[in-house]
């Protein structure tokens, strides 16, 4: 590590230990907390962008997915959801999937009558998948709708669920890289973009997958829980011991047992992404990324590389989709928006420089505690210029309304001195 990412990373770490002592440790946790994610998240979209020039703007949608797959992996499931229509469900999906199969298929081996032939099998296999899936669906609803109405999950431990979240939003990459990936660079961000706000849509609607804008609460934890560290004897006369109260301790204990998992999580993806980006494999992908036509002349696949690095960095941005709805304990699917899940992601590479791991990892941490911090710090700033002023005026009444946009102001003005001033981000490639 340089000189300058020794002291820029030093000056993160104080942002937060300030925060620790100026406010509160429970709240510099959980800052910290969401910026090891923040900092996974931004390695997936650096993987994209950085390695490949990829620019891909459904970051949020991969994000999602991530999350759906900590929820059917680690909610028990609802058998008696799953009785009532659990296999025509499953019927119904098979038959979309045969029929997808069969209309591609039909469109390479069809010969001259290859367009007709695929449009009738797709029309006619998507109200067979209507007629069958529906009336399950229903039935699934329909089963205590106030607290269920899904299938539920497959109550496996919640770590599990982790990497299954990254293959969810994996083979979701897989199929929107084989569409897309031919596109040109702006042409993928709208389709990336309009993919991403697809899978929102859905999991805002299909409440039998998991119950739609009604919520998934009590996602298992793989941390105890604060209630039953205070009830435990043990626990309470340690940090009494220490002059400490049992309740705060509880909460700061499991913040920092999430700590360790995300940080072990997040320095395992950095050695990997490093020595991948150090390797043969590495320098191909810069050069592909760099000058497409040269390296297709020497023999590279410039598609299916792209097709690659596009379906990990997505598996990174489901992983630490499936991470935060572990950390939130919920699945939220109306919370998922652009500006927080795509477009501060960016702004996090951006600003701590494309093409770098650690920049990425570094932007991720520094914008996050950023867009938690300048809201109550623009705050206290409006607060004494307005202290002279009269109550009531309309430039006081202005002033502190403008405190709920210090967020995007600061965000703005951030990207554009970075950009200024370090136009390659804050740690730059080498």
């Amino acid at each position: 590590m340089t000189l300058r990412a020794t002291l820029l990373f030093t000056f993160v770490l104080l942002l937060f230990v300030g925060t620790g002592f100026y406010q509160s440790w429970n709240v510099a946790l959980t800052i910290f907390n969401m910026g090891l994610i923040s900092a996974i998240m931004a390695l997936g979209v650096n993987m994209q962008w950085g390695y490949a020039g990829l620019f891909n703007v459904g970051v949020m949608g991969f994000v999602a997915l991530g999350g759906l797959g900590a929820v059917l992996v680690s909610m028990p499931p609802n058998a008696e959801a799953i009785t009532a229509g659990g296999l025509r469900v499953l019927a119904g999906l098979s038959l979309g999937a045969a029929t997808v199969i069969a209309a591609i298929f039909a469109y390479r081996k069809g010969g001259r009558f290859a367009g007709w032939l695929t449009a009738g099998i797709l029309l006619a296999g998507f109200f067979l998948f209507r007629a069958v899936l529906d009336p399950g669906v229903d039935a699934i609803e329909a089963v205590n709708p106030a607290r269920a109405g899904n299938i539920g999950g497959l109550g496996l431990p919640v770590l599990l669920s982790w990497p299954v979240g990254g293959l969810l939003a994996a083979g979701a990459a897989w199929i929107i890289g084989k569409v897309a990936l031919g596109l040109r660079s702006d042409y993928l961000a709208i389709a990336t973009l309009g993919i991403a706000e697809i899978v929102i849509a859905m999991m805002k609607n299909e409440d039998w997958l998991a119950r739609g804008v009604k919520n998934v609460i009590g996602v298992p934890r793989p941390v105890p829980y604060e209630v039953d560290l205070q009830a435990s004897e043990s626990f309470v006369e340690s940090v009494t011991g220490f002059g400490v109260d049992p309740v705060t301790a509880s909460t700061i204990a499991v913040k920092l047992a999430y700590t360790g998992l995300f940080a072990v999580v997040l320095l395992v993806l950095v050695w990997l992404a490093q020595t991948a980006l150090a390797s043969p494999w590495g320098r191909m992908m810069r050069a592909i990324r760099d000058n497409e036509v040269a390296a297709e002349a020497m023999g590279k696949d410039v598609t299916a590389r792209h097709l690659q690095i596009f379906i990990l960095g997505s598996a990174v941005c489901g992983l630490a989709g499936a991470m935060m709805t572990t950390l939130d304990g919920q699945l939220t699917p109306g919370t998922y928006q652009p500006l927080r899940y795509t477009f501060l992601i960016w702004v996090m590479v951006i600003v701590g420089g494309q093409g770098n791991n650690l920049g990425a990892v570094l932007g991720g941490f520094l914008v996050w505690w950023l867009w938690v911090q300048v809201e109550p710090m623009g705050a206290l700033l409006m607060n004494g210029i307005t202290a002279g002023m009269a109550d009531g005026s309309w430039l006081k009444g202005h002033l502190l309304e403008s405190v709920a946009h210090m967020r995007l102001l600061t965000m703005g003005l951030i990207l554009l001195l970075v950009l200024r001033f370090s136009p390659r981000g804050l740690l730059p490639e080498r």
